[in-house]
């Protein structure tokens, strides 16, 4: 049968109405076709259908029963119009893979196209070699909390889109297709008798569970070796007559369970679980390909011969068995791949059960690997036999893939990093200085004298560590974190982490931790007071330190922190343990928040072209590590676009990218688009090292980057620091209840304080994108265009009037990939605001605030439309995306009606906190939010 976007939606829709007559009746399944045909009317030009939703919202508000059952219709609407999209898009590149391989052709942004530039570019296969030696591409997922589905309801989603696709299949005879549609059916029902609410926040270990594991163990485990299979095929096409050796430079991490800055809940002993967990889930996954290698590789020796290494790695691993064992072992006799299998498949599992043990009992089993290494010698002996005895299919696939794999995901599956806020380790160091008696208040010091005081620890209280100075300032014979005092027991904790750091990478492997985020980084003090922690717990030189810049302030002063930092000596000695290399984060979303979305998009290109000339002056090779939200407002939209706008000098085949919440799930759940994501971002990496094309007027443009963010940012923060806001902010948006959203463990607040500077990122944009406002997506461009066209004192002998200056922003547009993709996201941004809706949201203010916060952001909305329209010659917003375009405009009257909801609920639970269903409102007002963020397909 035929199976189209359409007659899916269509299938699911009936589906879905019958489950809510059969689950609700007839008045709550007429009451949401009435409320959907009212928001249509209204997006059709019907000036009277907006009255009548305002009119009908007592009525369901009312009765929150039937709130919440008109809510739950929407809401599974859009999470089953989703999986459509997402099965449809899926066909789309499977038609676009068929069409561009009948045709000899490559298709766009993908694996092998990137590999055909270089070699039409000139490129040799020893320059690609080179080039490939010194690659790195990690995408690190975040416990950052903006995924709003359950793992419960995404489970049951996965069946449904799975249901989706048998039921299109040609193979199904129409008996099978109706109990395939029953099936469908039966899910749809489980998904609305599911709660989409989660009844407390999730713990870390949830959060290990539904990100940190799952996408792994469904999706990536099995994809990111067939990456490399077709990174390898895509070379030996173009370079036939090289042999290329593709190192492991595609590889992921995490920050879950990692990240402490902010989150009280990520202790040390929670890191340490969280790392078990994670051993236990790939040894767990190498068990099952293990055993899939035992029941192929059935080779006898009465059809084929062994070499000799191999034979002899299967006695040392019999020497290992128990006598209770040889008998098994002997019914596979003739079969020794099968015998060394076996032996393999135990040793993983004594393995997995060490993982159980304390660190210090593991090295007990001698059966048990003690090393990734180990593991991947075996699997390595098998190969090398296999191939030195016409065995050179059987070493291909699954053998290749699980080699690979081990490779990728050693005995750790993602490398975690730790990330903690700057102000804690200054803490911590000012009581181990005073106990050391380098420094009696260094916390009022000024950075030289931190320096200084820094410097003198480490060369002349060697045999003083932070342990034994904390030991001296409790007065205790030895360190004891238990006998601390509250007050201390944040600086005992902190030394105790990176001694758990060192023993994760005996136990587990040196990739296990690694990494060491600075957050709020503000000088290179910051760096060594990690150095001093470090050092002391024999890390030096094993540990990447990574200053994390944040602010527009802290960015604009990043490239001198690093140059005296890179000539500091003591730093210097832990750099050349790291062969010269070094991260350096910058973070999207703070950057935003603080100078809004132009200045922040500016100084983050212009601090990365600095600090990569800081690092090439150096000599240091440097990695930046992007800080990218899921949201435009905090640095998100199309990966690949974002690695081509990025100064070329700061890629150079290297980054580390956040991927997070909504956006991994998004990514990862279909193995097929996870795909096509991991090929877009590994084409714009190799473009980016290609011959980009020079831009002959950087220069120029750079100095007009300079005058339109200086005045963007001045008009962003007359509005975040005018007297009014913080309180129109808080009542024009439902940031009051997404606090109380249980979608991540962490707090949306980083101290109790609840100023616009302590509010995290992510609740920020996730409150300005639920009202449609989208404030942090595009606000203040307007300003700085329409400023810069009609400022007289602009004009140049090049640009005597306003038509001259559009015209070179318009060549910008066309010719400057930073300004492009700058301008494209601004149109993503706009395209998914509404002013209407969002003028809505404005009456939960008070009539005096909302006239001038509101006006002042409806008019700088209009302004920056028709600037972005003018520059990037466009009749309408997202006339670049046109399926995205069309997508919003369908989408748009099955979202307004949950905005309508959500408003009229904020008022009730504003107007009577003491509410006598309160639970059962708040719960409605969660319900809406979930169902506004799967409509929009965007959280924070």
């Amino acid at each position: 049968m035929k199976q189209d976007i359409g007659s899916n939606i269509r299938l699911l829709g009936d589906l879905l109405g019958e489950t809510i007559v059969h689950q609700d009746g007839h008045e709550a399944f007429e009451l949401e076709e009435e409320v959907r045909a009212m928001a249509k009317a209204w997006r059709q030009g019907d000036s009277t259908a907006s009255q009548r939703l305002e009119e009908i919202m007592p009525r369901i508000v009312g009765d929150l029963s039937l709130a919440d059952s008109t809510i739950k219709a929407f809401l599974t609407y859009f999470q089953l119009v989703n999986l459509a999209e997402e099965r449809q898009r899926v066909q789309v590149l499977r038609k676009r893979a068929e069409t561009a391989f009948s045709s000899g052709t490559s298709m766009d942004e993908t694996i092998i196209g990137g590999i055909e530039t270089l070699k039409l570019e000139g490129f040799s296969g020893e320059q690609v070699q080179s080039f490939l030696d010194s690659m790195l591409i990690m995408l690190v997922f975040t416990a950052h909390p903006t995924e709003s589905k359950r793992r419960t309801i995404r489970q049951i989603l996965s069946q449904v889109s799975q249901l989706l696709s048998d039921v299109g299949s040609r193979d199904l005879h129409l008996h099978e297709r109706d109990g395939k549609v029953g099936l469908l059916r039966d899910h749809i029902e489980l998904l609305w008798q599911s709660s989409e609410t989660r009844e407390r926040r999730p713990t870390v270990m949830d959060e290990v569970r539904n990100t940190g594991l799952y996408f792994f163990e469904n999706t990536l485990f099995e994809l990111v070796p067939r990456i490399y299979e077709q990174i390898e095929h895509a070379l030996k096409q173009n370079f036939p007559d090289h042999e290329f050796k593709v190192p492991t430079f595609l590889k992921y991490g995490t920050w879950i369970g990692g990240d402490r800055d902010g989150n009280p809940f990520v202790t040390n002993a929670v890191t340490e679980d969280v790392l078990r967990a994670q051993k236990k889930q790939v040894l767990t996954l190498y068990l099952y390909d293990v055993d899939a290698l035992y029941q192929l590789l059935s080779c006898s020796t009465n059809r084929t011969s062994f070499s000799q290494p191999f034979l002899d790695s299967l006695d040392q691993d019999r020497t290992l068995a128990d006598e209770s064992e040889f008998n098994v072992l002997d019914r596979f006799g003739q079969e020794p791949y099968r015998q060394k299998l076996v032996l393999m498949f135990r040793r993983l599992r004594a393995t997995r059960d060490a993982n159980e043990q304390p660190w210090s009992d593991q090295t007990n089993n001698p059966r048990a690997y003690r090393s990734a290494a180990e593991f991947r010698n075996d699997l390595v002996a098998i190969k090398e036999s296999l191939l030195a005895n016409k065995g050179q299919f059987l070493a291909r696939g699954r053998l290749e893939r699980l080699i690979r794999a081990v490779d990728v995901f050693g005995f750790h599956l993602a490398s975690m990093d730790i990330r903690q806020h700057a102000r804690h380790h200054r803490t911590a160091l000012a009581k181990v200085l005073k106990a050391a008696g380098v420094a009696e208040d260094y916390l009022a010091l000024e950075e030289p004298k931190r320096i200084e005081a820094l410097t003198d620890f480490m060369t002349n209280h060697q045999s003083d560590s932070s342990k034994d100075s904390i030991a001296k300032l409790l007065q205790l014979d030895s360190f004891d974190e238990a006998s601390a005092s509250e007050e201390d027991q944040e600086t005992a904790k902190l030394v105790s982490l990176f001694e758990l750091i060192h023993e994760a990478q005996q136990q587990v492997g040196a990739h296990t931790i690694d990494t060491y985020i600075i957050s709020m980084t503000e000088g290179v003090s910051n760096m060594l007071e990690i150095l001093v922690l470090a050092r002391d717990a024999g890390l030096l030189g094993k540990l990447n330190i990574v200053p994390l810049f944040e602010t527009v302030g802290d960015l604009l002063a990043a490239p001198a922190i690093m140059t005296e930092l890179f000539n500091h000596p003591l730093y210097a000695e832990h750099l050349e343990l790291r062969q010269r290399k070094q991260q350096i984060m910058i973070g999207y979303s703070d950057s935003n928040k603080d100078g809004g979305f132009m200045r922040a998009n500016w100084m983050l290109f212009t601090a990365q072209r600095q600090m990569a000339k800081a690092c090439l002056d150096q000599n240091v090779m440097l990695t930046l590590f992007h800080g990218r939200g899921g949201s435009l407002g905090r640095g998100g939209g199309p990966t690949n676009r974002a690695i081509l706008a990025q100064p070329p000098e700061s890629v150079r085949g290297r980054i580390r990218i956040t991927e997070q919440g909504e956006v991994v799930s998004s990514r990862y759940s279909e193995p097929a688009i996870a795909s096509r994501h991991l090929e877009q971002v590994l084409h714009a990496m190799i473009c980016s090292t290609g011959k980009r094309p020079e831009i002959e007027n950087t220069e120029k443009w750079s100095n007009i980057m300079d005058s339109l963010s200086q005045t963007a940012y001045q008009k962003y923060r007359s509005l975040v620091e005018h007297d009014d806001f913080l309180e129109y902010f808080q009542t024009a948006t439902p940031i009051d209840q997404i606090d109380q959203l249980n979608i991540g463990s962490r707090p949306s607040h980083r101290r109790t304080t609840k100023s616009l500077d302590d509010l995290r990122a992510i609740p920020w944009v996730f409150a300005w994108t639920q009202s449609r406002a989208n404030v942090p997506s595009w606000y203040g461009i307007g300003t700085a265009f329409s400023s810069w066209l009609n400022d007289d004192q602009s004009a140049t002998d090049e640009l005597t009037d306003k038509t001259q200056r559009l015209a070179l922003l318009q060549t910008m547009y066309q010719q400057w990939p930073f300004f492009r993709t700058m301008l494209s996201n601004v149109h993503l941004g706009m395209g998914r605001a509404d002013m209407e809706i969002a003028a809505m949201y404005a009456k939960l203010a008070k009539p005096a605030v909302a006239d001038v916060i509101f006006t002042d952001i409806k008019t700088e909305f209009e302004l920056s439309r028709e600037m972005l329209l003018q520059i990037t010659k466009t009749w309408g917003i997202l006339d670049t995306e046109p399926w995205l375009q069309h997508s919003i405009k369908v989408r748009n009257p099955y979202v307004d009606p949950l905005n309508y909801i959500q408003v009229a609920l904020l008022k009730e639970i504003r107007k009577n906190p003491a509410h006598s269903d309160l639970k059962q409102l708040q719960n409605a007002i969660m319900l809406s939010i979930n169902g506004i963020a799967a409509g929009l397909q965007n959280v924070g």
